[in-house]
């Protein structure tokens, strides 16, 4: 079967799950024209922002495709073949993951854009909240855990003599300073919005082209920042910290806007490459149910291994922390709640033809250089842009969109931590970002580089997980209103399913790993994970059953 082919096919269902099974879950919500949305009454300026859609729909994309979809397809390919993980990215999405984000954005919406928490506290009580919150913290722990090392790992590798050059070229260091010159341009551009505030348009026409101009000079100063893998962890969680404190207009906006570029031009290449690149598939469509391991199951590892590819419990977050503020109009939900998410698959898609494209005899790589070195041969091969620029540029633009996940995982963090305290001062911020970098900073200080392999799996459990308890309150919600709730029961019954299959697993490792290795730790948190899900369970089965039992 060829590349191309795959790939048209996958539009294809994408786009008549978007217009006939999204539009069927839209209709179940009645979903108004008006302006009467949190955005228009609760209006401030600063978090309440009425935002036309094509706008927002690339402020919310941008914020919720990060390295989940791309790292996670590329390990389920290179572990049991690329047809199982195909099917999973595409029914999933479809049936599942972008049912979850957009009922979790309707359901913020309609109660006054609040996060899925409160929501939660709401339909479940106080005390469920409570453990929900405690669910969302650990969760994004591993978030910054697994990111934070894939990240590092990228700035530190490929230190090698490149042929035909008269420096010497650093493959790790080139990809360092372009995403952190991206940085740097988007801190200028925030402030000078902020104080001059030019147009959109000539703002644009300056710092777009800028960013993508870095990933040249990455090449030509590739030894400028070179620090071992420790230095970039304590590095990146600074700025993590810094960064989740900073106001939104100096960093989270304009770097969200300036990624917006990158994504789609990655996007753009990934799809004219795999069209017309003339690449042939590969690799084999199927491996084994068992791959031997610990985690080599295909049920349930394929599932949470690819995680973000196909459902996301932290793109809750995303719509109901920010996005759900700034909906100018119910009837926008679908296609930035449900639209957003099968694009994002198309995402994992992408990564999936990198690895796809790979020979099984050729020597396995890590999911960053094989995404790098698919997305720079895509690019070398339609534009003849030097290998060398066009991987850099493979390996920054997945790094511009794990900095977009990282601080603002660290700032929900922040925000879980003083919302259970009860303080919102600056001593509480500072002390719960502290918290919130400082524990992943100990897991991988204990567990050393390459350690994103052994959190990777218990970050796609409990992200999965996550969006499984995310839909258990939306159910509750519904049959509170007497509305059909089948089609988030259903799904939220199958990755409750998988995930606590995968934590039971990985619950093992706390009897037969050494304490305070990182399988141990792993373990540890599995049994605290299960026990606050069993929790929320109980409180959803009790205010089930106080609900009134329609007429006949």
């Amino acid at each position: 079967m060829s590349l191309p082919l795959v790939a048209g096919s996958v539009l294809v269902i994408l786009f008549l799950g978007y217009r006939f099974y999204g539009r069927f879950i839209s209709r179940q919500f009645a979903l108004a024209s008006t302006s009467d949305t949190p955005a228009h009454r609760l209006e401030d300026g600063v978090d309440f922002v009425p935002t036309k859609p094509f706008y927002l729909f690339g402020q919310h994309f941008s914020a919720i495709a990060a390295a989940g979809p791309i790292v996670g397809p590329i390990l389920a390919c290179q572990q049991f073949g690329w047809g199982p993980a195909l099917l999973w990215i595409l029914f999933g999405v479809i049936f599942i993951g972008a049912v979850h984000d957009f009922t979790t954005l309707i359901a913020s919406v309609r109660h006054d854009a609040r996060s899925i928490a409160e929501v939660v506290k709401q339909t479940l009580g106080p005390k469920a909240w409570l453990a929900i919150l405690a669910f969302i913290w650990l969760a994004l722990i591993y978030v910054i855990v697994a990111f934070v090392d894939v990240t590092a790992g990228t700035f530190v590798s490929g230190d090698a003599d490149a042929a035909g050059l008269t420096f010497r070229f650093n493959q790790g260091g080139a990809v360092a300073l372009a995403a952190t010159l991206y940085l740097v341009l988007a801190l200028v551009m925030g402030v000078v919005q902020r104080f001059l505030k030019p147009p959109l348009w000539l703002a644009t026409v300056i710092f777009v082209p800028a960013t993508f101009a870095v990933v040249w000079l990455g090449t030509q100063y590739s030894t400028l920042l070179i620090l071992d893998w420790r230095g970039w962890v304590l590095l990146i969680l600074a700025y993590c910290y810094v960064a989740s404190l900073a106001p939104m207009w100096l960093l989270l906006q304009p770097r969200g806007y300036l990624g917006g570029f990158v994504l789609y031009a990655a996007l753009a290449v990934g799809t004219l490459g795999i069209f017309f690149g003339g690449f042939e598939i590969q690799r084999p469509a199927f491996t084994s149910f068992d791959t031997g391991g610990a985690t080599g199951l295909l049920f349930p590892f394929l599932f949470v291994t690819i995680a973000c590819g196909a459902c996301s419990g932290f793109h809750g977050l995303v719509c109901s922390g920010t996005t759900s503020k700034q909906i100018d109009r119910e009837s926008h939900c679908h296609p930035i709640g449900y639209g957003a998410m099968l694009l994002e698959a198309f995402v994992a898609v992408i990564a999936l033809a990198t690895i796809m494209i790979v020979a099984p005899s050729v020597k396995a790589q890590g999911p960053m250089a094989t995404y790098a070195n698919g997305l720079g041969a895509f690019l070398h091969g339609l534009l003849g842009i030097d290998p060398l620029v066009a991987t850099t540029f493979g390996a920054m633009a997945l790094s511009t969109f794990i900095f977009d996940t990282l601080d603002s995982a660290t700032r929900l963090g922040r925000y879980i931590l003083q919302e259970l305290s009860g303080r919102d001062d600056k001593l509480a911020a500072h002390a719960a970002t502290a918290a919130t970098v400082g524990t992943p900073l100990v897991f991988l200080l204990i567990a050393e580089q390459g350690s994103y392999k052994l959190f990777w799996t218990l970050f796609g459990t409990s992200n999965q997980l996550l969006a499984a308890l995310s839909l258990l309150a939306v159910t509750v919600w519904l049959k509170k209103l007497g509305k059909p709730m089948w089609f988030t029961l259903l799904p939220m019954l199958f990755v409750f399913a998988v995930t606590v299959v995968s934590l039971v697993i990985q619950i093992k490792f706390v009897a037969s790993e050494a304490i305070g290795t990182a399988p141990w730790i792993n373990g540890v948190v599995s049994a605290v994970l299960l026990g606050l899900a069993l929790v929320l369970v109980g409180y959803a089965a009790r205010a089930w059953r106080a609900l009134p039992t329609p007429p006949v």
